[in-house]
């Protein structure tokens, strides 16, 4: 099976995968390491999925998320485990608020006019509601997304360069063999001429000292 081609997921390893997700969300950097744990997480629970596979999914689940597909109109959802998505994603903007007012109590100034641009800050942090920063962190996971999606390519890129090369590489060496092969054979054709030659002339000399002794 290629690699961006897997079977159908069901319903409870793609929860599942939306769980780990979640859980993993802080802590661990969003790179090949990532993958490879919920790769194991999943494979803990039964489920066999290769990293490649799992950022798959999970690429697939957040652009449904973000109303690229519909698979209920009637209800509004974009997906079938839009719940389980808004969690993940409303927890990970509350966190960023947290972190972010966070940061800004941390950077007061004795300043006076620090202290005030501190606090408009402050005032701006606080007036963002979870969904403006749940599109900005969505915006953010795609970015992500199509940055690996590139380099991916790219190292897909250099890898057929590479075989190309070794391919042409190896075509030259076999005409050079091939040309060798056939020099050696023409060579071995024109000393077997010479030598026939020689016994020819060796045989006739022989037949006519023969025929003066008579």
């Amino acid at each position: 099976m290629g690699k961006g081609q897997q079977s159908e997921w069901g319903e409870e390893e793609s929860r599942d995968l939306i769980q780990i997700r979640g859980e993993l969300e802080t802590g661990i950097k969003r790179n090949k390491k990532l993958w490879e744990i919920i790769s194991l997480r999943l494979t803990e629970k039964g489920h066999t999925r290769t990293p490649d596979q799992c950022k798959c999914k999970w690429k697939n689940l957040v652009n449904r998320y973000k109303g690229k597909e519909t698979s209920d109109p009637e209800s509004g959802k974009q997906c079938p485990f839009f719940d389980e998505l808004q969690e993940v994603f409303t927890k990970r903007a509350k966190t960023m608020q947290m972190q972010s007012q966070s940061r800004l109590s941390d950077d007061d100034d004795d300043d006076e006019s620090g202290v005030n641009r501190s606090n408009s800050r402050k005032r701006k942090a606080e007036s963002r509601d979870v969904p403006e920063l749940l599109e900005e962190h969505l915006k953010m996971e795609m970015g992500w997304m199509k940055m690996v999606e590139r380099h991916a390519y790219e190292r897909l890129l250099f890898e057929q360069e590479w075989r190309n090369s070794m391919e042409k590489r190896e075509r030259e060496r076999l005409i050079a063999h091939r040309t060798w092969m056939d020099t050696e054979e023409q060579r071995s054709l024109r000393e077997e001429s010479r030598a026939q030659t020689r016994h020819a002339l060796f045989t006739t000399l022989f037949t006519q000292l023969l025929d003066d002794d008579k």
